[in-house]
């Protein structure tokens, strides 16, 4: 609490004072303050009771300010809950990258939570993305996906049998196991939409039935062109940010 009022303190200029203090929340937030630090996800604010008799602001002008917060994803608050430091990421569309190598960008760090991984005859939507026959074995995976321990993703992953012939062949890491056969994926093509959670994912991603997320479809594909993986991701809304770089 120290530390919030002294940032907030040195927040003078012009200017609402809900918005110097989302300035001085989102430097303590991002490690910008004398502490050096960034406080990681999960971490604990002080209510907003609490944030307002400290620094002697109104409530309403502590809300606004957790309000702009929480919209642009650094906070997470449930009515009657605490506030917490989101895990929100930002991802490239212009880069193929996994999902451990944005979380270590981010400076955290990844894990999953395998919820299955069996051969199992394709789908309608794996026969026609993986480009196979109703016939030909697929390895489907699906897990959690986690950022220091906290869920942000479910990923369900389809590969043709015939470069991954086995669940034992995959470990914490697809990647590891597709790069180890020389199976690396070279590029891909992504789809992405807006939906909301349903009661299995509201389930996996700790929201509520009904919370916006945003699914992405993926084909991934060798050098010589084949098609490797099949994905689908459901990320949760409030803590993933997709950045695309425009050229004219």
């Amino acid at each position: 609490m120290m530390e919030i009022a002294e940032t907030f303190a040195r927040e003078s200029g012009e200017g609402p004072l809900y918005k110097r203090l989302k300035t001085a929340l989102e430097e303590i937030i991002r490690g910008g303050s004398r502490a050096g630090e960034a406080l990681r996800a999960g971490a604990v604010l002080p209510g907003e009771r609490v944030l307002a008799a400290e620094l002697g602001l109104s409530r309403v002008t502590v809300r606004k300010a957790l309000s702009l917060l929480e919209a642009e994803g650094l906070i997470s608050r449930r009515q009657g809950s605490r506030t917490e430091v989101g895990a929100r990421v930002e991802k490239s569309l212009a880069t193929l990258t996994s999902f451990s190598e944005d979380i270590r960008a981010r400076g955290q760090v990844p894990g999953c939570l395998w919820l299955f991984k069996q051969m199992s005859r394709p789908s309608s939507a794996e026969m026609m993305a993986l480009g196979i026959a109703g016939t030909a074995p697929v390895l489907r995976m699906k897990r959690v996906r986690l950022a220091d321990g906290l869920p942000i993703a479910v990923e369900i992953s389809a590969v043709p049998a015939r470069f991954l012939a086995s669940p034992e062949l995959v470990g914490d890491s697809l990647y590891e196991a597709l790069a180890t056969r020389g199976l690396m994926p070279e590029r891909a093509v992504q789809r992405m939409r807006a939906r909301a959670a349903s009661a299995d994912d509201a389930l996996h991603l700790a929201c509520e039935a009904g919370a916006p997320i945003l699914s992405t479809e993926r084909r991934c594909f060798l050098a010589d062109g084949q098609i490797v993986e099949y994905c689908e991701t459901r990320y949760k809304g409030e803590v993933y940010d997709f950045v695309f770089e425009l050229h004219r």
